[in-house]
């Protein structure tokens, strides 16, 4: 017998399909027979859409494929997809029939070597410092003895039970507002926003806490949100975030007036601590009873001054004054007359002296007489000067005589 041979093959007809018809089929073929996959490259050629969707190339050193991410998905990442971020994506691979690309049809990104909520902190965090929402100079000063402290957390919180057993601690009575709120899920940033407006219509809250305690990341989402990093920058009251544990820092943190570790830390930078308190009081008392003594005694010598000034401008201490200035002119005069009698005392004597010397008494005391007319009071210096019987006035040195011419003996001379 001969080899056998296999029956002819009956030429099968191959259909003749379109193109759309083969797009079509190629995406069927990855839908049902491939199915979702995990690609993980690097993005680039990033668009955002007005519309919401996200196209970009995700790439690696083999090659690179387009990718599609289209609203409804990209409304659910935690973080924001940006140019060169690598990342693994969970797609399905489809064909672009308009152009017949292949394509990923992107259901969910996560960022490669870090968590997407660790990725939204870090982006945020650079954008909001570059915004200058972090800036020291922009921070306003905690007050020292606040009227009312408000506090936004949750009302059944160990966060409120730590601040209100602070706050009792330093300075019992001080009053407390709390402004309850979510501070965990989906919801918690639009209520801590509520919150927050709700405590500054009280114009007698000076400072507001934000508290929770320590949680994970996850826990602690509502404090790295942006609206809440927003109304904390624009509220009328100044903040203190303590949030979570000592090591959380959280966008709130950098973003408030001050930071403070934990919510019980948070409380004690809001109060004043009642003892120290006391021991400034009593230290400023000294000071002060200091400077009072000290005033005093500057007062009580400027009164000695001014009542020793007075005395010397009082009507008394004028007249006493004049009396003495008085007594010491008498003096003066009385010094000054007896000087003057004395001298003229001595002048007189001097004179007297001088007079007597010339006198006609002393002549007469000297054996001379002076001889006047008894008619007419006329001194006779000569013989001629009387007449026979007339009568003349003699005087002596002692006593005085009348007589009668009875003869004249005339030296015509």
């Amino acid at each position: 017998m001969g080899p056998i041979r296999p029956p002819p093959r009956t030429p099968v007809e191959r259909p003749i399909l379109g193109v759309g018809q083969l797009l079509a089929g190629l995406s069927g073929l990855f839908e049902h027979h491939v199915g979702r996959v995990l690609v993980m490259g690097e993005i680039s050629n990033l668009h955002l859409a007005r519309s919401g969707h996200a196209y970009f190339t995700l790439k690696d050193a083999d090659g690179q494929i387009r990718a599609a991410l289209f609203r409804g998905s990209a409304t659910r990442l935690r973080f924001a997809l940006e140019e060169g971020l690598e990342v693994v994506v969970e797609a399905e691979v489809s064909i672009y029939a308009t152009r017949g690309d292949l394509q990923l049809i992107v259901r969910g990104v996560e960022p490669r070597g870090v968590g997407a909520l660790q990725l939204a902190f870090e982006q945020l965090r650079r954008r909001l410092e570059a915004e200058g929402l972090f800036d020291p100079a922009s921070k306003r000063a905690i007050p020292v003895h606040p009227r009312r402290i408000g506090v936004v957390t949750s009302p059944s919180g160990a966060a409120l039970r730590d601040v209100l057993e602070v706050t009792a601690q330093r300075f019992p009575g001080i009053p407390i507002l709390i402004s309850p709120c979510l501070v965990q899920g989906d919801a918690a940033p639009g209520e801590i926003v509520a919150a927050l407006a709700r405590i500054a219509r009280f114009e007698d809250v000076d400072v507001v806490l934000l508290v929770r305690g320590g949680g994970s990341l996850e826990d602690l989402q509502a404090f790295n949100s942006e609206v809440v990093a927003r109304a904390l920058r624009t509220s009328r009251i100044p903040v203190i975030a303590g949030v979570g544990h000592e090591t959380d820092v959280t966008i709130a943190d950098l973003v408030a007036d001050a930071r403070a570790a934990t919510p019980s830390a948070a409380a004690m930078l809001a109060t004043p601590d009642r003892a120290a308190l006391a021991r400034v009081v009593e230290r400023d008392r000294r000071r002060l009873l200091g400077l009072v003594a000290g005033r005093i005694e500057r007062a009580r010598g400027r009164l000695a001054h001014d009542l020793e000034a007075l005395s010397a401008r009082s009507p008394s201490a004028r007249v006493e004054r004049a009396r003495s200035r008085e007594a010491r002119a008498r003096a003066a005069i009385e010094t000054a007359i007896l000087r003057q009698l004395e001298r003229s005392r001595r002048r007189f004597v001097e004179g007297a002296a001088r007079l007597d010397a010339l006198s006609p008494l002393g002549v007469l005391a000297r054996g001379y007489a002076l001889v006047r007319r008894a008619r007419d009071g006329r001194i006779v210096r000569s013989a001629l000067d009387v007449a026979p019987a007339e009568r003349l006035d003699i005087r002596l040195a002692e006593g005085r005589l009348v007589a009668r011419v009875e003869a004249s003996d005339r030296d015509p001379a």
